[in-house]
């Protein structure tokens, strides 16, 4: 009790305004000590939060480090604003700097810190002009970080902006403190430090004695280095890779003969389209030097003379082209550029129904077709002419080229006709409707030509069937080029070169048989004695006869005899001429075969499940009893089935009309005269936007086959990114093939972005194409350059992305093993006198005649706190080794950056 009324009796003498003198304090303290309040509440809460709060509260990533993010808060002293900034790491990073970490930000690898502050005038320039005022700053920061405990280095900008000249101070505890200073020399470097022994001198000068000569003395400094070389850019190196790169006129053909000149992708497939620009502009060479102990300036001096071979580090960093990743369009001209076009011509071609309306503006025909639609010149028009039907290979080998899925799309093989057509007309003009339109008359016109004359169709097979998984222009064409053929066989000319065949009066069946050999519309069936089958009659063997093929037919044909048969309901009672006519000509030749043979030998040997034989209870198989007759009992008993015993049965109706003629001397099944000219009348008559519609899917696939001939080597990545891109285009052009197209339709903005994936495409293929090339003697480094490349690629590939959370810089490295450095040291060429780049040696390392394009050396020297004058009776967190001086240097020949830090006891 007594206690408490001396407390309250104190209280009572105390005057009542003595409860808030601390506030009346507060109230006059200077806008300075406010300042310094304010940046250490700034710093308290930051330090309060601590790196996992900070992320949440939206701290910002530095894109060119994978650890460090930024917060900055905004204060005022006087008239003026500073920004302060906090830069950590969100996980501890105990790698030292001299390690080469190629992800720290300049000012850690400057001074050899991980966390700290930068504060900064909020002006045009972001630093500080006035040197009293950069003190007084620094001065207010130290106090604010004293007060809070903070350990974080604090820097501040100072002087031109130009220079990136800092000043700074850390707090190291009780007894250290660390002091930083850089700055930078733009122009006019001593040429002392440009030699590795003078810029060791500067460091030593920074604690020796001035009067000690130090070229003399010895000092143990710890050095590290790293040389950076860069090979020569690949567009300008004329003298390896040739003259400039040739650009294709408007309207011109890219196979021209001006094509002379030496380029990256002279032997890539696509360069017979256009040339493409290698997306790898050079290398960048990072040599490294592990930490060594120097103790004199003649061993700096050594050093200079050493080879980059010497040191213990190769790491490999590829420059990009920006065009790869700016994602802008227009900037390179590949096939995706080409058929965005035609797919706009597509989009235009159902304004009018002829193609013949586009050519002409005078012409009845859509408005908008202006002059800006270029038709290119007549010597254009005759040179891509000439290069589709009077140059290259007749029969080239169609099966090249073409991938697994590239039949799910109803295009053409590679090098057929019709697709050399469509490739022609993305790089016609500026592959615009008009231009198009001018290309397809000209072309029908050299067909007609070529049907006329009796000539060739070039790049078209004249044998074997029609491909009805291409698309049906193609089907035609090589329809037409069978028919030339057949016209030919016809034809008294050519059959004057052969013999004759109607030379000869009756011949005997082996002489029919060497005649109907010469005629290859005339195939044998498997045996000419079928088995051991009789004619029920006669009682005599039965022969196979030699039969015609079955008339070549194209898709639209195979369709309307469909519909014909489902017209007449039951398929055996059809009428089709051409069902009757093969019918007919198989009776004939038959008959011819076997002169005793009747109706029912006919279908006991070609319908044999129409012969119903009396013994088919004992085995089941009808076709077998047929065919044979296994008891010799003559005749065999059996019957005609119920429709072929129906009275007016067609077939053998057909029988009766048919005469006894072998294959040879029938009237051919396909009539070349007649095919011929519906072929024609097909292409001259074919609609705008039926032609669009196919030229369209044939160049999606021929595109998509001239780039996968491309040899990039072993790289996963891109064979499953080329089956990916066949797979969609098979998935988007169904509606195209299936003619569901229309005017206005919602899938043109499927084809566009279908454009869009095989630009990507088009892009990392000559990525690929150019690595394989370059590392064809260190193909893993060419694998890994190329996975790194295409995960950075990657996300600007997905639809719906995030663009600014795609990077936008790509920054891996790969580090070179020793058996690869052959292969790397021979891409550094040695400069000749022409090339305006060089310039007079003045550093040393070089590198087959190159020197480091970037120099960075860290010197250092170290010192434990225990034992040395620097701390007695320190405490236990600082009896540990310090970095007591650090320098680090960067620069070249024509500028020089140095940053120091020195500790010191306060």
């Amino acid at each position: 009790m007594a206690s408490s009324s001396k407390i309250d009796s104190l209280a009572e003498d105390e005057p009542p305004e003595e409860e808030v003198e601390h506030f009346d304090d507060f109230t006059l303290a200077s806008s300075w000590e406010r300042f310094i309040s304010e940046i250490e509440a700034v710093c308290r809460q930051w330090m309060a939060d601590g790196p996992k709060n900070l992320l949440e509260k939206g701290a910002v990533h530095l894109e060119y480090s994978k650890n460090l993010y930024k917060v900055k808060s905004e204060l005022k002293y006087a008239s003026k604003s500073y920004c302060i900034e906090h830069y950590f790491e969100k996980t501890n990073n105990d790698s030292r700097v001299s390690d080469w970490n190629f992800n720290l930000h300049e000012l850690q690898l400057c001074f050899g810190v991980n966390d700290f502050l930068v504060i900064a005038p909020q002006s045009a320039s972001g630093v500080v002009l006035d040197a009293p005022e950069a003190s007084k700053l620094l001065s207010a920061v130290a106090i604010a970080l004293t007060n809070c405990s903070s350990l974080l280095p604090a820097l501040v900008p100072v002087h031109d902006p130009s220079r990136k000249a800092y000043i700074g101070i850390q707090n190291m505890g009780t007894v250290f403190t660390r002091r930083f200073e850089a700055d930078h020399i733009g122009t006019q470097v001593p040429v002392k430090l440009m030699h590795l022994e003078g810029l060791y001198e500067l460091f030593i000068s920074k604690f020796a004695y001035s009067t000690l000569d130090l070229s003399v003395h010895l000092f143990k400094v710890n050095f590290t280095m790293k040389l950076t070389y860069r090979t020569i850019p690949y567009d300008d190196d004329h003298d390896l890779q040739g003259t400039d790169a040739e650009i294709t006129e408007p309207g011109g053909s890219p196979g021209s003969d001006t094509h002379n000149r030496v380029q990256w992708d002279d032997d890539c497939p696509w360069s017979e389209w256009y040339s493409a620009e290698d997306p790898i502009k050079g290398f960048e060479l990072i040599a490294l030097w592990s930490e060594k102990m120097i103790e004199s300036s003649l061993q700096m001096a050594e050093l200079e003379n050493d080879s980059p071979h010497d040191a213990e580090k190769w790491i490999l960093f590829p420059t990009f082209s920006q065009n790869l990743s700016d994602g802008s369009k227009g900037n390179q001209i590949g096939f995706s550029s080409q058929l965005h076009l035609l797919i706009d011509a597509l989009d235009m071609s159902f304004e009018a129904p002829f193609i013949e309306d586009f050519v002409s503006v005078e012409n009845t025909g859509p408005d908008n077709l202006k002059t800006s639609m270029i038709i290119p010149p007549p010597t254009v028009i005759d040179r891509v002419l000439k290069e589709l039907f009077h140059e290259g290979v007749r029969d080239p080998d169609f099966a090249k080229g073409g991938h697994k899925s590239s039949r799910a799309i109803k295009g053409a093989p590679l090098q057929s006709l019709f697709v050399q057509f469509c490739l022609n007309c993305l790089w016609f003009g500026s592959c615009n409707i008009r231009a198009i339109a001018v290309l397809w008359i000209e072309f029908v016109r050299e067909v007609r030509w070529c049907w006329e004359e009796s000539q060739p169709l070039p790049k078209m097979p004249a044998n074997g069937s029609i491909d009805l998984s291409t698309c049906l222009i193609n089907q035609k064409l090589q329809m037409l080029a069978i028919c030339i053929e057949r016209k030919l066989e016809l034809n008294e000319d050519y059959e004057d070169c052969i013999g004759s065949m109607d030379q000869a009066s009756p011949r005997t069946k082996e002489e029919d048989s060497v005649a109907e050999d010469s005629d290859p519309s005339i195939v044998l069936t498997p045996a000419r004695v079928v088995g051991s089958m009789m004619l029920l009659k006669s009682n005599q063997e039965m022969h196979a006869p030699f039969t015609q093929d079955a008339p070549l037919m194209t898709e639209d044909m195979h369709e309307e005899r469909l519909q014909a048969v489902e017209a007449f309901g039951d398929s055996f009672n059809f009428s089709a001429p051409l069902e009757r006519d093969i019918l007919s000509s198989d009776m004939s030749a038959f008959k011819a075969a076997n002169p005793d043979a009747i109706f029912e030998d006919f279908i006991r040997w070609h319908s044999p499940g129409d012969w119903e034989n009396d013994d088919a209870q004992e085995n089941g198989s009808t076709y077998k009893l047929a065919m044979v007759n296994p008891n010799n009992v003559w005749p065999p008993r059996g019957r005609l089935s119920q429709r072929m015993s129906e009275h007016g049965n067609l077939w053998r109706n057909i029988w009766n009309d048919a005469p006894a003629l072998p294959a040879s001397e029938q009237k051919p099944l396909l009539d070349p005269n007649r095919e011929g000219e519906k072929v024609l009348h097909y292409l001259e008559t074919l609609r705008p936007h039926q032609l669009l519609e196919q030229m369209v899917c044939t160049a999606f696939r021929a595109s998509a086959d001239t780039l996968n001939q491309t040899n990039y080597g072993g790289l996963k990545q891109m064979t499953t990114k080329m089956e990916q891109l066949y797979l969609t285009m098979a998935s988007v052009l169904k509606p195209v093939q299936a003619n569901r197209l229309s005017a206005g339709s919602e899938i043109f903005e499927d084809l566009r972005r279908l454009c869009g994936i095989l630009e990507h495409v088009e892009k990392l293929l000559t990525v690929a194409a150019s690595l394989h090339r370059k590392f064809l003697q260190a193909p893993r480094l060419s694998e890994a350059i190329f996975s790194d490349y295409y995960n950075f690629y990657l996300p600007r590939m997905r639809t719906g992305s995030v663009e600014d959370k795609v990077q936008m810089e790509f920054d891996k490295k790969q580090q070179v093993r020793i058996h690869e450095r052959r292969v790397i040291s021979n891409m550094f060429t040695l400069p000749t006198a022409n090339q305006s780049w060089r310039k007079v040696l003045s550093m040393g390392n070089l590198l087959n005649g190159h020197e480091p394009i970037l120099r960075e050396i860290i010197f250092s020297m170290r010192d434990r706190v225990s034992g040395n004058h620097y701390a007695a009776h320190t405490p236990m967190v600082y009896q540990r080794e310090i970095e007591t001086y650090r320098m680090y240097i960067c620069g070249t020949s024509n500028d020089l950056r140095v940053a120091l830090s020195v500790v010191s006891c306060d």
